[in-house]
């Protein structure tokens, strides 16, 4: 393992992943809020200090264990959850959905900003390797984020997302395999079939929106 290299990458991602992770939780929070939840606001989670969100083992020791297991092939992650309690929900089936997009979300909007400013700052000449490097990674950090939540199994946003849109006994029966989800998810993501059947295929859509959206802007600057 190149430690130098280890210290160089921490150092690219360390604010688009605390970003990503903190406006992630933090949208959560705030769309449960608007949506009559106060949960996450009474525990102080609708905030932009990273450290109100970061889980220790999930979002330090987890991916830093895995990059060095790996050399960086294989990372995964994850913040603390904002607690929402869906039944304070004015609607409870309808604004659950609203309440998981939030998230996803909240990444989307951050990889165009840092598209955004990935196309302004060659606009503007700046040939630094490290903020061009800093604004693609961001950039990826938070296109997997989108994705990888809307995965739809619980406890993911993806499976809120379905819970709520699906008839009520269909959404029971989904809704019972959340105590097993994370583990199904990382069997999963070890076996391959999230990054094939998922991860991939939707990243690749996402880069292509990102990319369409952002034309104007390229078209300007260029």
């Amino acid at each position: 393992m190149d430690f130098a290299h280890l210290i160089q990458t921490i150092a690219l991602y360390a604010i688009p992943v605390l970003l990503s992770i903190t406006l992630h939780e933090a949208a959560h929070g705030y769309a449960a809020r608007h949506f009559g939840d106060n949960t996450a606001y009474m525990e102080g989670r609708i905030t932009l200090n990273p450290l109100k969100h970061i889980d220790p083992m999930g979002t330090i020791l987890m991916p830093l264990i895995l990059y060095i297991a790996t050399s960086g092939a294989f990372l995964f992650g994850y913040a603390k959850p904002v607690p929402v309690r869906f039944g304070n929900l004015r609607h409870p089936k309808q604004d659950m959905v609203w309440v998981a997009l939030a998230g996803p979300g909240s990444n989307f909007v951050q990889a165009l900003i840092w598209g955004a400013l990935l196309y302004l700052l060659q606009g503007a000449g700046v040939s630094e390797p490290f903020f061009i490097e800093m604004a693609q990674g961001g950039i990826l950090v938070n296109v997997v984020m989108f994705v990888f939540n809307l995965f739809p199994l619980p406890p993911l946003d993806g499976g809120r997302i379905l819970v709520g849109l699906l008839p009520y006994r269909q959404a029971m029966a989904v809704s019972r395999v959340e105590p097993y989800g994370f583990f199904i998810v990382m069997a999963l993501v070890l076996t391959g079939v999230v990054s094939n059947l998922w991860l991939r295929p939707l990243m690749g859509l996402t880069f292509k929106l990102i990319n369409l959206l952002l034309t104007p802007l390229a078209l300007l600057v260029g």
